[in-house]
């Protein structure tokens, strides 16, 4: 299930619907991504993500297809918040739910690591110095290519 929404979400209430009456889970992952108030350029006041609603959709969709197919899970979730967000503020939600806790785990990991590469969010950090688009890391691309093995996981050479 993927959700782009302006709204603050509750991580348990959506975890619990998530996997109410599912009795075919054995484990749930779950990743919440916050603004934090600290870069390199200094304070952050706040961060605005824009994006383009129908192409953020879909291709929130692919990722989260591409985790399904690599990863025995009964239920996955990506809610990720758009708009102008401050400091504590929950900006993305993941959820992966599986018969066992070690696809969880891999799938949860793989999805955050595809969605900071992948997902057409762009973010603007607010300082005092004025306003800055953030750039892509080299460590979030590192993080990504480690699932491009044939296996799905990461390299262990990595």
């Amino acid at each position: 299930m993927i959700r782009v929404q302006r709204e603050d979400f509750d991580p348990g209430a959506e975890i619990a619907a998530l996997t109410a009456g599912r009795h075919d889970i054995g484990g749930v992952v779950s990743f919440v991504g916050l603004v934090r108030d600290r870069v390199e350029g200094g304070r952050v006041g706040a961060m605005t993500l824009e994006h383009y609603p129908g192409m953020t959709e879909k291709q929130l969709a692919e990722i989260d297809a591409e985790a399904n197919r690599r990863w025995p899970l009964a239920a996955s979730l990506i809610v990720h918040r758009y708009g102008r967000l401050e400091p504590g503020d929950r900006i993305v939600l993941v959820v992966t739910a599986s018969p066992h806790r070690d696809a969880a785990f891999d799938a949860c990991r793989f999805l955050i690591d595809w969605l900071k590469t992948k997902a057409p969010f762009w973010k603007l950090e607010e300082t005092a110095a004025g306003g800055q688009w953030v750039e892509a890391r080299d460590s979030d691309d590192r993080a990504a290519r480690q699932w491009e093995s044939a296996a799905g996981k990461p390299d262990a050479a990595e």
